[in-house]
C-alpha cells in the first residue's frame, strides 16, 4: 500500500486560516465599539468555558467573602488569558505558514519546535537570528508576522488602559451611591434620603445623574462585555445592585400618579432598563424558570413602614401596587437572571437589618474611640 502524501500547502491553509480567524475576533473584541451578534466566535467560547469553570470553582468556597475574592480576580485573570490565547494561536499560525512555504521550495523545514520557536522569536521581535527562515518567502513571512506582533502589542497596550479607564468611571457613581442609598443601596434607602435632604428637586437632579450612568454603561459594556465580570471594591456593592436599585426607585415614583419627579424617572426608568436587557442578552441567552418574588406582600408592608412619615411615603392603594408590579416585570427578571449568572447578590427592596454605611466602617474605629456616626437613613442626619 503506498504512503499518503500531504500536500506541502495543507499547514499554510490551516495557517492562514487561523491567522484570518484571530485577527477577526480580536478586532471584534478590541475595536469593534458594539454589540457582536454572531455567535459563533473564539472569545465567546474562551469566556464561556473559562467562566464555567471559575464560577464552579467558586461556588465550591463557602465564606462569601472569600468566594468575592476569587469571583474579583476573574476580569483580570480572563482578560490576561485571551490575549495569551491570541497571542499563542498567532505564533503557532506562522509556523504552520512557514512550514508550507519551505516544503514547497524542497528545503526541509526542520523540527516543527525549531519552527514554533523561530516564529515566537518573530512575533515578538526578540531578534536573537539563531533560527532564520530558508526561503524567500519565509523571509517575507517573517517581516509580515514581526509587524503583526508590533502592532499587536501596540494595540492591547492601548486596549487596557481604555477598559480600566471604563471601568473607574462605572465604579464612581457606584461608590457615591453609599451614603445615598445605603450599602448596598437600597430603593428604600435612596427615596427615604435622597427626598429627605431636598425633596423633588434634588431627587430629579440624582435622576438625572443615575439616567446619564446607566447611558455609559451600556455604552462601556457593550462595547467591552468583559467589564462585567469586574467587580466593585466592596463585597456589598456591584454595578448590577446599583442599577437594579435605580430602576427600583424609578419604578416606586412611576408608580406615584401625584409624583413631582416622575417625568425625570420615566426618563431614567427607559434608560437604566436599556442598559440592563441588552446587557442580559449578552450573557443570558434563556430566560429562566422559577424566578422568586423580590417584592413579597411582607416586603411591601415593610417599604410602606420604612417610608411612612417621610416626603416619599407610599400610597396605600391597590392600583399603586398593580403598577408597580407591571413596571418590576418589565425588568427584574434580567436583573435575576444576569446576577445568577455572574453570581452577584441582588439588593432588597428595603434592609432586613438596619447597617452601618461602608463609610461609617473602619478598622480602627474601636481603638481610636471614635464615636459611630448615625446613618443618614436613620432619624438623625449627619
Amino acid at each position: 500500500m503506498a504512503p499518503v502524501t500531504i500536500s506541502p500547502w495543507l499547514p499554510g491553509a490551516a495557517g492562514l486560516a487561523l491567522v484570518g480567524i484571530i485577527l477577526w475576533d480580536a478586532f471584534e473584541t478590541i475595536l469593534v465599539p458594539r454589540r457582536i451578534g454572531r455567535r459563533v466566535r473564539l472569545t465567546r467560547y474562551y469566556y464561556i468555558a473559562t467562566w464555567r469553570l471559575w464560577r464552579a470553582l467558586a461556588l465550591a468556597v463557602r465564606s462569601p467573602s472569600r468566594r468575592e475574592g476569587v469571583l474579583g480576580v476573574f476580569g483580570p485573570v480572563s482578560l490576561i488569558g485571551l490575549l495569551v490565547c491570541w497571542a499563542a494561536g498567532l505564533v503557532g499560525a506562522f509556523a504552520l505558514l512557514q512550514v508550507a512555504v519551505t516544503r514547497a521550495a524542497g528545503v526541509a523545514a526542520g523540527p516543527f519546535t525549531h519552527v514554533l520557536y523561530m516564529s515566537g522569536e518573530t512575533f515578538f521581535t526578540l531578534g536573537f537570528g539563531d533560527v532564520t527562515p530558508a526561503t524567500g518567502l519565509g523571509r517575507a513571512l517573517a517581516v509580515v508576522e514581526a509587524g503583526m506582533g508590533f502592532g499587536f502589542l501596540g494595540t492591547v497596550i492601548g486596549y487596557l488602559p481604555t477598559m480600566y479607564s471604563a471601568f473607574a468611571q462605572r465604579e464612581v457613581e457606584i461608590s457615591l451611591m453609599d451614603a445615598r442609598g445605603g450599602s448596598p443601596p437600597t430603593a428604600a434607602e435612596l427615596l427615604r434620603r435622597v427626598a429627605s435632604d431636598g425633596g423633588a428637586r434634588r431627587l430629579d437632579e440624582h435622576l438625572r445623574g443615575w439616567e446619564r450612568w446607566s447611558a455609559q454603561l451600556l455604552e462601556t459594556h457593550i462595547s467591552y462585555p468583559q467589564l462585567a465580570y469586574y467587580r466593585s471594591q466592596h463585597v456589598n456593592q456591584s454595578w448590577l445592585a446599583a442599577l437594579t436599585s435605580v430602576l427600583d426607585l424609578s419604578a416606586v415614583l412611576l408608580a406615584r400618579i401625584d409624583e413631582p419627579a416622575a417625568g425625570q424617572a420615566r426618563l431614567t426608568f427607559a434608560m437604566a432598563r436599556h442598559a440592563l436587557v441588552d446587557v442580559t442578552q449578552i450573557f443570558v441567552p434563556h430566560l429562566p424558570a422559577g424566578l422568586p418574588d423580590r417584592l413579597t406582600a411582607i416586603e411591601r408592608g415593610r417599604l410602606r413602614a420604612r417610608l411612612a412619615g417621610t416626603p416619599a411615603e407610599l400610597p396605600e392603594t391597590a392600583a399603586f401596587d398593580a403598577r408597580l408590579a407591571e413596571l418590576r416585570r418589565m425588568y427584574e427578571p434580567y436583573s435575576q437572571a444576569l446576577a445568577a449568572f455572574l453570581l452577584f447578590e441582588l439588593p432588597p427592596w428595603v434592609a432586613v437589618q438596619p447597617r452601618r454605611d461602608n463609610w461609617q466602617a473602619g478598622p480602627w474605629d474601636r481603638e481610636l474611640g471614635a464615636r459611630r456616626e448615625p446613618s443618614p437613613g436613620s432619624e438623625e442626619h449627619f
